[in-house]
Order: structure tokens, then C-alpha cells, then sequence
């Protein structure tokens, strides 16, 4: 397999490099044919070939290495978000969280390496740490996106790995009245999973621009609403443990159909002020708020890893049990529901002033603010408590595509058969502090909490010059006061009076079934966990006051205070003409966190209660991070760039988590070996510095057909220092803890004091390395007859080799797919519009939702996925000025799939999303 893969790989290779030396031979046949025909009439170009020919010139007029995209019309950008138009751009891709395109990697590093800013500033994020989720931002009120591959020293808040830049209108680039509104009808193929969520909606928004006082004042104010329904088939396993006769086999299985309601409000305004061409100033505002709410019904049978037994008789093949019996089978079925409501708000100003024809000077105060409050609360329901009533006698056979199809006995949708309770006794290793028994577990909650404040302050002042290497140089300063704060909640659902069971109330009941037939469950007791929690059927209990635990939360501030100077580059090399930018910036950082610690307690021996108090911690550091970015003008229409520079990413924010937790294993009491000893410790570090990275870019770009089209080659390198370990670990002294933990015959049998604290480290470096091209190619330059035909494209490959602590191995970086490849192919003319894009990546480690709402990295399997769109516009007449648009999204129905110990046959994830389609209308006046 390995040396026909080669041969693949090989043929592929060459295969491009064909490719790509024809398409320069047509491109530069394309650009003599324009000379030879000399001046033509003028064509004007709207919609889609605007959007491009738009997105090209600014690619092209930059000085930094950057992909570009640009609104068709106003609120009107070429897909149904922002997050799926990065994702066409060459290097990168998204991952698809409940269906939607949202996290994003740049050149193979996933979010937590690059950046978001919005008009040119840094923006804090909703998730728990500093990755910016882009399905909050509307795309009908953004006009662009820059994604800067290379930085410039005045770039503030650049990311390693790249650095997007949301762009808003600007009113006084727009000479005259504007009034635009979009309406969209969205809709699932599927039928509503969940009786209790519909599976349709829609989108609706509205700009308005205008200019006064003979245009020295300009304002731009957009809204926007959207309601998505998603409607997703989920199969999860446990794991895949051995069985008696060593063949791999599905550990537990939790499978769910997932419907949801997201409702996204939107608002953003713009004032600008140039009373004359020395002075200029803006206001710009942006509110954000976001509501989902998520039905999640299934049946959590846990099978190998449980008391169940393999019947004999199973089947295998090479390996793996792909059919067979579990007797004794207690499901957990649940009626959950997640909530979540997330408010972004920024606000920013921004002032210039030309003294004369030298020296100007630029003030920025931005502030930006996001707050996150999530409610994931789990019922579940069985035959009887700690598993004493029926048992299922389950059949189950693995399909070609990994999930577990099921045949149970018992009836899942008898309301007569289930009560609520905790089917598996899962609480009965806590205390009920109300009646002093074993808790009955027959439900929880995580109230998860993320705050997130930004506040940036920068002074610059310039200077520019007629003669001389440089056009102008910068300096500049900012200063940048951050705080994150995550706190979560955790309380089990237990029910009155301590009893162990109770008959799910009537009132409680939905009027018909959740199906399960895509699992081979036909329906399952469906009914609503908020009728029962907002009626005090349910009695809430802390985690805290049943059982010993840290808190999962943190707080952590930064301060970082920045001055720079940049040089832009205006000369020659002999007879080439040279542009770009030289500088550099220094980068003081203050960063802290409070968190708790453990002490041990005073208490009788052997009771294992440690105390837990305030803890802080953190660190200074200075960075010095040059750049360079060279433009060498090869002919009219070509360009070779290239790129250096040292840049950093901070680290995650629960890394820099000071709280650390005790833990101890009564297994290993005696072992003398501290790597598995009995006391163990982990947490967060609150001394991490940010990873940096040394980085090398090039690109070829050569531009034709009147700045339709363009082809260009590009490499990159970085080289990788202070890579952070996540999970690192050292060796530790707990003898503190011996007398609080042990009893004093356990204290003889001790094997040693000695243990493991493991946290994240900056202990890892490596390299990362990559190719890409590109091309957009109208296609009426290779034949006439096309005209209105045009095809996009692009494909990236990159490699990386990083290693954390000692170790030799490699590892997988999050979110890198070796391979990358973006197409669409589009016509547009007379008004008609067409065009169907697909979007590949290789397999990839993926980022998922974990227990408790944790983070978890696994094995992502490839994606293949198409998207489609028509419409037609107006272009004259009563309807000028109208167009109308359908979009089909995710045509193959393409799953997201995950797996594990890498073996594609082990599914751990699989989640089908469906087709989604819109039809709508865009009115533009």
C-alpha cells in the first residue's frame, strides 16, 4: 500500500507541476493577446466576477503576502457565512461544529495560533480560550476579509499562523445613497428530528449608507437576524476495548439525534468625519447577540466496558467484532438540552491628522467585551434504579460507515417500562447532603461561564519622504489590558425526597416520539427535562457538596504593552522596482491567573479532603519580533514576494490556568515507582510563554485578464521555538499529604512520596513546512465562447514535524490536513448566475466536545463537500436593482467522522448534518 500511495503521490505531483507551468503558459498567452487587441470597450462587472476582481486587486495592492474576499454587493458575501468564505481561500479550512463551518486553520495551525481582528482590531472571542468562533459575526453586514499570511510591524494583535481582518463599510468610500435588505427562507431535507424544534428558518438583514455636508460626514448602519435549524443523526462510542478472545469491540455507544435553534442578532454602525483632507476620524460599533438552544434525545448503553455480557456466536473480521449480542444491557436513555446565549459588543475610535506633507499622526481606543452563559442539562431515565429492573438482550452490527446499528428487545417507548432515575447508580459514590444516603444521580447540569474583556490603547506618528529607500516610516505604541474569566457550575439532578425512582409526570410528556431509526431504534420516551426542572420536580445538588473537586474555572489578565517601527519600501533592485516594509516590535507582557490550590487539611488520617485556597501565579517576559515583506515587480503583471519574520501565539487560556488539583490511586499504594505512584497532581501554568515561530514565505503571482484573473505559487517555512506541551509533566514531593491521606497501616505500605504533576509546558519545538497554488481563470481568455464561465481554485500541502518534551515521535498538530484543496466553477452573465464550489481536506486531529464540556482532540477523517448556488438579477426595469438566489449547502450529505489509535474502522464520532437550502432575495437601492 505504502509504495502505491507513493506512486500516487508521485503522479499527483507531477501531474501539478504541469498543471502549473501550462496555466502560466496560458496565463502569459492570455496577457499577449490583451496587448495584441489593444484597447476594448469597457465591461462592467457585478456579482461574483466583481467580488473576485475586487478580491484580486487587493491581493495584489497589499505589501503583505494576504487571500482575500470581498462582498458581492452590500450584505452580500459569496456564502451564508464568513467562516465558509475563509474556508475557499487558498490554505485554509474550517472544522464543522453542529453543522456549521466555524473553526478555522491557516496553513494547517487550527485557532489557537492565529488571530481575529475587526477593522484592524483585536477582538476577544466567546469560546473558553482565544480562538474567535466566526459564526458570530453576520456575513451580510461585513464588505471583506483580508487574511494576512505575512505581518508588517504595525500589524497589532497578528497571530502566528496568520491574522484574519473583518471589514465593515466604509460610508465615505461610497459615493452616493445606499439602502439594501436581504431576506432568505432556510431550510433542512430532513424531516424534525425532535418533535419540540422545527426545521426551518430564515435570515433577514438591512444596511443603509449615506453621506452629508458634501461628504465630509459619512454613515453606515447594518442589521441583521438569522434563525438556522440544524438537524443532526449522532452516533458515539465509548471506545473500543478487547474482548476475551482479543478482538477489538465497541466499548458503549451513546447515539442522539441533535436538533437545534440558533438565533443570532445583529448590529453594527460606522460615523466618519473629514472635514477636510488633513483630518479624519470614525466611530465604529458592533453588538452581537446569540441564542441556541439544542434538543439532544438518545439511549447511552454501555456495553463491553459494563456488567453486559458478549454473547457467543459473534462474528469478527480481522480483528473487530462486527455483529453480535450484549445480554444484560442497561441503557441510560436521556432527554437532554443545551443552552446557550452569547453577547459580543465592540466599540472603537479612531483619529488622524496630517500636519503637512511629512508628518501625520494616528490615536486608536478600542474596547471589546463578549459574555457567555451555557446551561447543559442531562436527564436520564431507565427500567429501574442501579440497574435493577428488565435488562435488554441488544443485537448490534457495525455498518461500512462505522456507526453501530442496533436491534434491542425492550420497548423504548413505553412511558409504562422507564421512570426517572439513575438506571446505572452512577451517584451512589456520592452523598446526598438532604438525606444523607447514596445520591441518586437521575440527571446533571454544567453551567459553564466565560467573560471576556479587551480594551486596547495606540499612538502612532509618521513621517514620510520624497527621496530615499523608504516612502515613510512609523512609530507606534500600544498598550493592551485583557481579562478572562470562566467560571462553571456543576449540580446533579436528584430527585424528591431521595427517592430512587418517580413516573415521568404527564405534563412533561411531548405529544408524540423522538425516532431512532437511523440506529435502528424506532422511538424512545420523549419529554422535556425544562418542564421538570422549572417545576422543582428536580432537587439541584453542587458537585461540591457531595464530593471533593476543583474547580474547572480560571482568571486570568494580561498587559501588554507594544512599541513599534516600520519602514516602507520604495526603490530599486537594478532595474526592478522593490517595495514592501521593514520592522520591528517589542513586546512587553505582564500576565497573571488566580486560581485554587490544594493544601493538605486538618483532619482525621486517611480521610482524603484536602483544603482548597486562593492561588496566583504568572510571569514577565520582553519578545523582540522582526519582520520583512519584499515586493519585486518582475514585469507589469508579475510579482515575486517574500516574507520573513518572528511572530508568537499566546498560550490557550485554560493553559494558563494557575488552579491545580491532588489525585491518588489506591492501585498503585505500593508501587515505588513515582511515574505510577500513588499521589498524582495536574493543573494549569500560569508561567507559559507564547509559542514563537521563525517563519520564511515566498509567493510567484502573475496577474492577467484585466485583472480578472491571476496564478501564483507560494511556500512557506517556520520554524517553531517554546511550542507548548499540554501535557508535560515533573516530578513532585507530596509528603504533606501523607498523614490527611492515609491511615497509618496504609502509610507503611506507601511505596514512595513521590509523583507526577502534569499541566503544559513550553517545552516542545519543530518545523512546519508547506506549498500552495492557485488560480483564478476566466474562462472566455481560453475560448469567447465561455465567456461568463470562470474557474477558482486552489491546493495546498503541508507537512509538519514538531516534538514536545523528550520525546523523538513526532506528533499531530490540531487542525492540520497535509492536504488542502478549493475549487469552484462559475458562470455569470446577463444577469444569470451559477456556481458550485467543493471544499477537501485530508484527515485531520480535530477538536471536540468532551465530558463535562472539556476539550478533546481526535482523529478527524477526511471531507469532501459541495456547495451549490443560482439566482438572477435585475438589471433594468421596475425590478432594477433586485436578485434573487438559491443555495443548496452540503449536497452529499459529507459526515463528520472521528476515530481513534488511528483506525478508521474505530468511529468514535459520526455526525450526519443533512442538506441545508436557502432561497431568497437581495434588493439593493
Amino acid at each position: 500500500m505504502k509504495s502505491n500511495f507513493g506512486l500516487q503521490k508521485s503522479r499527483l505531483m507531477g501531474s501539478v507541476a504541469t498543471g502549473v507551468a501550462l496555466l502560466f503558459a496560458v496565463a502569459y498567452s492570455a496577457q499577449a493577446q490583451e496587448e495584441t487587441n489593444g484597447t476594448e470597450d469597457e465591461v462592467v462587472v457585478t456579482g461574483f466576477r466583481n467580488s473576485l476582481a475586487s478580491s484580486i486587486k487587493t491581493k495584489r495592492d497589499e505589501k503583505s503576502i494576504v487571500e482575500v474576499i470581498t462582498a458581492e454587493d452590500i450584505g452580500k458575501l459569496p456564502d451564508v457565512s464568513i467562516a465558509e468564505s475563509l474556508a475557499r481561500l487558498p490554505g485554509l479550512t474550517t472544522q464543522r461544529l453542529d453543522g456549521r463551518a466555524q473553526v478555522l486553520s491557516i496553513r494547517g495551525l487550527g485557532p489557537d495560533l492565529s488571530t481575529a481582528l475587526l477593522n484592524g482590531r483585536e477582538q476577544v472571542s466567546t469560546s473558553d480560550n482565544r480562538g474567535v468562533e466566526f459564526d458570530q459575526y453576520p456575513a451580510e453586514l461585513l464588505a471583506s476579509a483580508v487574511v494576512y499570511k505575512t505581518p508588517y510591524a504595525g500589524l497589532i494583535g497578528q497571530g502566528l499562523a496568520g491574522t484574519v481582518d473583518l471589514r465593515t463599510i466604509r460610508p465615505l468610500d461610497h459615493k452616493e445613497r445606499i439602502l439594501s435588505a436581504n431576506a432568505r427562507y432556510e431550510f433542512n431535507n430532513r424531516r424534525s428530528l425532535n418533535p419540540d424544534n422545527s426545521r426551518t428558518g430564515g435570515r433577514f438583514s438591512a444596511t443603509y449608507v449615506d453621506q452629508f455636508a458634501n461628504d465630509t460626514v459619512g454613515i453606515s448602519l447594518g442589521a441583521a437576524y438569522q434563525n438556522t435549524p440544524t438537524q443532526i443523526e449522532r452516533f458515539n462510542a465509548w471506545g473500543y476495548p478487547t474482548e476475551s478472545n482479543g478482538n477489538l469491540i465497541v466499548g458503549g455507544a451513546k447515539p442522539f439525534v441533535e436538533t437545534s435553534k440558533l438565533e443570532r442578532y445583529g448590529l453594527i454602525g460606522t460615523l466618519e468625519y473629514e472635514p477636510n483632507d488633513n483630518t479624519s476620524s470614525s466611530v465604529d460599533l458592533y453588538y452581537s447577540n446569540f441564542d441556541e438552544s439544542q434538543r439532544l434525545r438518545g439511549i447511552e448503553f454501555p456495553l463491553q466496558w459494563s456488567s453486559a455480557q458478549l454473547r457467543p456466536g459473534f462474528t469478527s473480521t480481522n480483528g473487530l467484532v462486527t455483529e453480535g449480542v450484549f445480554d444484560g444491557v442497561v441503557g441510560v436513555m436521556r432527554n437532554d438540552i443545551n443552552i446557550r446565549n452569547a453577547e459580543l459588543f465592540g466599540a472603537a475610535w479612531n483619529g488622524k491628522y496630517q500636519f503637512n506633507e511629512n508628518w501625520s499622526i494616528e490615536g486608536d481606543i478600542s474596547y471589546s467585551r463578549a459574555d457567555r452563559k451555557d446551561q447543559l442539562i442531562e436527564s436520564y431515565s431507565g427500567t429501574g434504579y442501579a440497574q435493577s429492573g428488565p435488562k435488554d438482550s441488544l443485537g448490534f452490527a457495525l455498518g461500512p460507515d462505522g456507526r453501530t446499528f442496533f436491534n434491542p428487545s425492550l420497548n423504548y417507548a413505553d412511558t409504562n417500562l422507564f421512570v426517572l432515575t439513575d438506571p446505572q447508580g452512577w451517584g451512589a459514590g456520592n452523598t446526598d447532603p438532604n438525606t444523607g444516603n447514596p445520591l441518586v444521580q437521575a440527571g446533571f447540569i454544567n453551567s459553564p461561564n466565560t467573560t471576556d474583556e479587551l480594551t486596547h490603547l495606540r499612538a502612532s506618528v509618521q513621517r514620510d519622504f520624497k527621496v530615499g529607500i523608504f516612502s515613510d516610516v512609523e512609530v507606534g505604541a500600544d498598550y493592551g489590558h485583557r481579562t478572562k474569566q470562566r467560571a462553571i457550575g456543576q449540580q446533579f439532578l436528584t430527585l424528591q425526597g431521595g427517592a430512587t425512582e418517580a413516573a415521568i409526570p404527564q405534563e412533561a410528556l411531548l405529544s408524540s416520539n423522538t425516532g431512532l431509526g437511523f440506529l435502528g431504534i424506532t422511538e424512545q420516551v420523549t419529554y422535556d427535562p425544562l418542564v421538570l426542572l422549572n417545576s422543582n420536580f428536580y432537587v439541584p445538588v453542587d458537585v461540591s457538596l457531595s464530593s471533593f473537586a476543583v474547580p474547572q474555572g480560571f482568571d486570568v489578565t494580561e498587559n501588554v504593552f507594544l512599541g513599534y517601527i516600520r519602514g516602507d519600501i520604495d526603490s530599486h533592485v537594478g532595474n526592478i522596482p522593490v517595495s514592501g516594509n521593514i520592522g520591528l516590535q517589542v513586546v512587553y507582557t505582564d500576565q497573571s491567573s488566580n486560581g485554587s490550590g490544594v493544601q493538605p487539611p486538618n483532619a482525621a488520617a486517611g480521610v482524603l479532603n484536602p483544603e482548597l485556597v486562593p492561588f496566583s501565579d504568572g510571569a514577565t517576559y520582553t519578545d523582540f519580533l522582526p519582520s520583512l515583506n519584499l515586493i519585486f515587480d518582475l514585469d507589469d503583471n508579475t510579482l515575486f514576494r517574500i516574507g520573513t519574520a518572528r511572530t508568537l501565539a499566546r498560550a490557550r487560556m485554560d493553559q494558563l490556568n494557575a488552579s491545580r488539583s491532588l489525585s491518588t490511586n489506591f492501585t498503585r499504594l505500593t508501587s515505588p515507582d513515582p511515574n505510577q505512584g500513588f499521589f498524582g497532581a495536574s493543573g494549569g501554568n500560569a508561567k507559559l510563554k507564547p509559542t514563537i515561530s521563525n517563519s520564511l514565505d515566498t509567493s510567484l503571482e502573475h496577474y492577467f485578464g484585466n485583472g480578472a484573473g491571476y496564478i501564483s505559487v507560494a511556500g512557506f517555512y517556520k520554524d517553531f521555538e517554546r511550542f507548548v506541551n499540554p501535557n508535560d509533566a515533573v516530578l513532585a514531593d507530596f509528603s504533606a499529604f501523607i498523614n490527611s491521606s492515609l491511615t497509618s497501616a496504609q502509610q507503611s505500605q506507601l511505596g514512595t512520596p513521590l509523583g507526577i504533576v502534569s499541566g503544559p509546558s513550553n517545552r516542545g519545538k519543530g518545523t512546519l513546512k508547506g506549498v500552495e497554488v492557485s488560480l483564478s481563470l476566466p474562462l472566455d481568455i481560453v475560448a469567447p465562447v465561455l465567456d461568463g464561465f470562470g474557474i477558482l481554485t486552489s491546493g495546498s500541502y503541508t507537512d509538519s514535524s514538531i516534538k514536545l518534551g523528550d520525546s523523538t515521535t513526532p506528533i499531530t498538530v490540531p487542525g492540520l490536513s497535509k492536504w488542502v484543496v478549493n475549487s469552484t466553477v462559475y458562470y455569470e452573465k446577463g444577469g444569470y448566475q451559477a456556481r458550485i464550489s467543493h471544499r477537501y481536506r485530508a484527515k485531520f486531529l480535530a477538536e471536540v466536545s468532551g465530558i463535562s464540556a472539556t476539550r478533546v482532540l481526535r482523529s478527524g477523517k477526511s471531507e469532501s463537500i459541495f456547495d451549490a448556488q443560482v439566482g438572477y438579477s435585475f438589471k433594468e426595469g421596475p425590478l432594477d436593482g433586485l436578485s434573487i438566489v438559491l443555495q443548496a449547502n452540503n449536497l452529499t450529505n459529507e459526515p463528520f467522522v472521528t476515530y481513534q489509535n488511528p483506525d478508521p474502522r474505530q468511529v468514535i464520532d459520526h455526525q450526519s448534518f443533512g442538506r441545508s437550502f436557502l432561497f431568497g432575495a437581495s434588493y439593493t437601492y
